[in-house]
């Protein structure tokens, strides 16, 4: 897939003659996506789905990347698989309905509290399945870590004795903490059932799927929306989701924007900043819905 990369950047250089800035600007776009990609997903460009562009561009609003930086990307994949469709790689291109919003950028859905432990009640821990679905979903939002870095944990990374886990993202690693129940659920994940899940006696991989392997970004989606169904919630729920609603009900219990900033893994603090923006919003919306006189 380097080779096609390659020759795009050479199909904008000789043919196209697109400017030096522009052919700078694309390939960018295009390499940091093959090589999210490819360490995320174990996968190549030319295999990428419509799930794939959508992982990426989150990815991107992770790193707290502004909307017109994700459309830039977005455009940039577009033309992208739009060479590949016209060398025949591939026949329909897979950013094809990808939409990023342009322009003022709507703040991020949130569960409710209620929401949240309605989802958390779905998985049933009758059966090995049941109980690693209700450790990753509590894990998820005790800890409001990204999908990438839910899937990437191994067991090495889990302290039951002291409650913690350790997320390495980069070159940076955090701990955080678990609350009780999260605790337990992932306590009887570990002790009761992953040995049992395991494809090689010696995988260190602390999430696997049925065949044994290590969790995938796209099996988890899968695993939350079966749930969002179960649970009738009628909002649209992703991974991020998860983490959007850890921030915000942090927060509006009181905590402290450098120790939310530590716990989320931002590297800047304007992007935990973006969480005081959802409490503002979510507490005028329950003054507009309770207050007599609004």
């Amino acid at each position: 897939m380097l080779d096609l990369i390659g020759a795009y950047e050479n199909y904008l250089t000789k043919v196209k003659q697109a400017s030096g800035n522009t052919v700078s600007s694309y390939m960018r776009d295009i390499r940091q996506f093959a090589a999210w990609l490819h360490d995320e997903e174990e996968t190549e460009a030319v295999d990428a789905q419509p799930l794939h562009i959508q992982g990426f561009l989150a990815h991107l609003e992770s790193e707290g990347r502004s909307a017109a930086t994700r459309s830039r990307a977005l455009a940039s994949l577009k033309n992208f698989y739009g060479y590949v469709v016209s060398t025949g790689f591939l026949t329909e291109s897979p950013v094809k309905e990808v939409k990023v919003e342009r322009g003022e950028k709507k703040l991020p859905q949130v569960l409710t509290s209620r929401e949240i432990e309605l989802l958390l009640a779905q998985p049933s821990p009758v059966d090995p399945k049941g109980v690693r679905d209700k450790a990753m979903l509590e894990v998820m939002y005790a800890t409001g870590i990204r999908v990438s870095e839910l899937i990437g944990l191994d067991l090495d990374d889990v302290n039951l004795d002291s409650g913690v886990i350790k997320c390495q993202s980069g070159k940076k690693s955090r701990a955080i903490p678990l609350y009780p129940e999260a605790l337990k659920a992932l306590t009887a994940y570990i002790r009761e059932v992953r040995s049992y899940l395991l494809a090689v006696p010696g995988e260190k991989a602390l999430f696997v799927n049925i065949g044994g392997a290590r969790m995938s970004r796209q099996g988890f989606w899968k695993i939350l929306k079966h749930y969002q169904s179960t649970a009738r919630i009628d909002k649209e729920i992703t991974p991020h989701t998860l983490r959007h609603s850890f921030a915000v009900h942090l927060l509006e219990n009181g905590a402290d924007l450098s120790s939310l900033q530590e716990l989320m893994g931002h590297s800047d603090i304007s992007s935990t900043q973006l969480y005081t923006q959802m409490v503002d919003q979510h507490l005028k919306q329950v003054y507009e819905r309770c207050h007599p006189k609004a």
